[in-house]
C-alpha cells in the first residue's frame, strides 16, 4: 500500500516547497486575506477538537492554539517537508504538547486512521484547496467527519471577477506559475453539500472578490 508520504502528489508538493517554506510565512502575508477572520470565527468550546487539512508551516495552528487555550488541536498534511517546517515552528511556540500533526491526503483522510477520532468539532481549509487537485473531495471528506453541532470554515482565492481584467489575468498568471487555482466552483459544491446534508451555510465573497469564505454548519 502506498502510503501520503510516498505519493505522487507528496512528492509534487515536496519539491514545490523544498526551500519555499522558509520563507513561506514571512511572504505569504502579503497576499493570504481572510485568515484571521477564519481563526477568529471558529470558537470551540473548551476541549473540543479542531482540525486544519492542509495545515503547511502551522502558522495558522499556532494562532489557533494561542486564541483557544483550551482546544484539542489537530493538523495534517501531504508534504513531509512542510511537516517538518510546521513541528519547528509548533516547538519553537512551546506548543508541541497541545498540537498533533500527521502526514495524510487531505483527499482521503480518515480521522479514525489519522488520529483515532471519527468527528472533529471544527474543522477548518486555509488557502489550500486551490492546490489540491480533487478539492470537492476534500470538502466533501470534511462534511462527513463534522462531529454534531460542529463547522467546517473555508477561506480560499476567489473569482477575482471584480477586479479590472488585466489584473485578474496578471493575478492569475502569479497564481499559476505556484501551481495554485482559484476554485470558482467552491459556492456551488458548498450549496450542494448544504442541502445533501442538511447543513447550514454562510458564503461571502470578500475583498472585491479575491476571497471566497465558506461556512458550513451541522445541526
Amino acid at each position: 500500500m502506498t502510503t501520503p508520504s510516498h505519493s505522487v502528489d507528496a512528492q509534487r508538493m515536496d519539491r514545490h516547497y523544498r526551500y519555499q517554506r522558509f520563507v513561506y510565512d514571512v511572504t505569504r502575508r502579503y497576499f493570504l486575506f481572510g485568515r484571521r477572520q477564519l481563526i477568529a470565527d471558529l470558537r470551540p468550546d473548551p476541549g473540543e477538537s479542531v482540525l486544519e487539512l492542509g495545515c503547511g508551516t502551522g502558522w495558522n495552528l499556532v494562532q489557533v492554539a494561542h486564541r483557544y487555550p483550551k482546544a484539542e488541536i489537530f493538523g495534517i498534511d501531504i508534504s513531509g517537508s512542510m511537516l517538518s517546517t510546521a513541528r519547528s515552528s509548533i516547538r519553537r511556540a512551546g506548543l508541541a504538547q497541545r498540537i498533533h500533526l500527521a502526514p495524510a491526503d487531505a483527499t482521503t483522510f480518515s480521522g479514525v486512521d489519522t488520529f483515532a477520532k471519527s468527528q472533529f468539532d471544527r474543522i477548518f481549509i486555509s488557502f489550500a484547496l486551490s492546490m489540491i487537485g480533487s478539492w470537492e473531495d476534500v470538502v466533501a471528506k470534511s462534511v462527513q467527519q463534522l462531529a454534531p453541532g460542529g463547522s467546517l470554515h473555508i477561506v480560499d482565492f476567489g473569482p477575482c471577477d471584480r477586479f479590472p481584467a488585466a489584473a485578474r489575468r496578471g493575478f492569475f498568471g502569479f497564481l499559476q506559475h505556484y501551481e495554485v487555482t482559484p476554485r470558482t466552483g467552491l459556492m456551488a459544491l458548498c450549496q450542494r453539500l448544504a442541502h445533501e446534508y442538511t447543513l447550514d451555510l454562510k458564503f461571502a465573497i470578500l475583498y472585491r472578490s479575491y476571497v471566497n469564505y465558506a461556512v458550513l454548519t451541522r445541526g
